[in-house]
């Protein structure tokens, strides 16, 4: 999959079957559960008036997540990946359209979206080996990229489409059309993904002691441990910080609306970032660039401890997210150090730590507040992506240095 330069490109990655049915389909759902937020978090705070509850209503699903992947995380792995693929797209619909049509007490509406959210960790396993499975090489993480690009994407039109769709025909309706994409996804899945056989079915322990064992080791590994907590922290960090965009916002005085062109700079320089990233810079590079790009996440943080305007801000926000690049540099190296046969599992157990620990952060950086300024709290996930970044940077010579060693020991023997 190399165009004349040696480069593999976007549309060669899109040409095979698999993955474009597995990207569209992923692309509308991710779009659908956008849009299915706004309006649930619009009819929460207008039956409740509770701006806590409105606001809970965009990380309820996810804490929960850390439930599937530890109880059920194995699924991935040991059930056909078409069944899990359109099971999960059908119950977001379903989910979707119970929300609208039904009238439910707050606390029951969010169980609803808190137990889909349990079931996320299996979906995206799910999606995750087959991505690794159709696609190799350079082509995977372009793959991965796109992913990337199509969430950013996604995440920005579902914003401006719920706002439409909830002040044209109001949030319950607004539900109904969520759950009208993600039965789109359900029935592009079921006709268009081949029915590829269970990667590995076995019985020698049950659902969950396998998915405990699996996880175990996984994170008994050094080297895939490692490349979680890179996946894992410097996400987590700037994604506390970011939730504060709307007190900050209103703590500075900024005009209304300044907090949603505040918080649509970072998909958009997510957007460009994974592009570059992917597009123009080489494998080695990748790999090589992670904590630099880290740094780049990072630093613009600090710009919130001091008096910008709303620009200036949204700049440093939107050169933030081109740091995100960094996860690409980690996606070839995670895929060679997880074992095959629990491929499904290890991308499931990645989504898990990132959007458990993007439930977290958000709390975490809330309580800080109470003792901090709000744009001091900000510039503090900024010093912390910061150190992440040099910690990466110390255990990749560490790394470097034990290969060394090693391959010297090796060498000396062998005479």
């Amino acid at each position: 999959m190399t165009d004349a330069t040696g480069r593999t490109t976007f549309r060669q990655v899109l040409a095979e079957p698999v993955f474009r049915v597995l990207f569209w389909t992923r692309a509308l759902a991710i779009g659908a559960d956008t849009l299915r937020t706004v309006a649930l978090s619009v009819l929460v705070f207008t039956v409740t008036g509770s701006a806590f509850l409105g606001a809970l209503t965009f990380g309820i699903s996810f804490l929960p997540q850390v439930i599937g992947g530890v109880v059920i995380g194995a699924l991935p792995d040991i059930v056909r990946p078409r069944v899990l693929i359109v099971t999960g797209y059908a119950l977001e619909a379903c989910g979707a359209t119970t929300l609208g049509l039904v009238d439910l007490p707050v606390w029951a509406s969010l169980l609803l979206v808190a137990a889909i959210g349990c079931l996320a960790p299996v979906f995206n396993g799910t999606a995750g080996r087959l991505t690794a499975d159709s696609l190799s090489g350079d082509a995977f993480v372009l793959g991965r990229s796109l992913f990337q690009l199509a969430i950013s994407a996604a995440q920005v039109l579902g914003l401006a489409a719920g706002g439409v769709a909830v002040a044209t025909v109001g949030a319950q309706h607004a539900l109904l059309v969520a759950a009208g994409c993600h039965l789109v996804s359900a029935l592009g899945a079921r006709l268009l993904l081949p029915d590829l056989p269970a990667p590995g079915r076995t019985a020698e322990q049950s659902l969950v002691g396998r998915s405990w064992r699996v996880n175990r080791a996984l994170l008994g590994d050094p080297t895939v441990r490692r490349l979680l907590l890179v996946m894992w922290l410097p996400a987590a960090f700037v994604t506390g910080a970011d939730s504060l965009l709307v007190p900050f916002a209103a703590v500075r005085g900024f005009p209304a609306g300044s907090a949603g062109y505040l918080l649509a700079c970072v998909p958009v320089g997510m957007m460009l970032g994974n592009f570059v990233v992917a597009r123009l810079l080489s494998a080695a590079a990748r790999e090589r660039l992670v904590p630099v790009l880290v740094v780049v996440l990072g630093v613009p943080l600090l710009g919130f401890a001091f008096p910008l305007g709303v620009v200036a801000l949204g700049a440093l926000l939107t050169v933030a997210g081109f740091g995100f690049g960094y996860g690409l540099g980690v996606q070839r190296p995670f895929r060679d150090a997880i074992p095959h046969e629990s491929r499904g599992q290890a991308f499931g157990l990645m989504s898990t730590g990132l959007m458990t620990l993007q439930g977290v952060g958000p709390a975490l950086f809330g309580l800080a507040t109470e003792v901090v300024p709000v744009g001091v709290t900000m510039a503090l996930g900024g010093v912390a992506t910061v150190l992440t970044a040099v910690w990466i940077r110390v255990s990749d010579t560490e790394t470097v240095s034990q290969c060394e060693n090693a391959g010297s020991r090796s060498t000396a023997d062998s005479r």
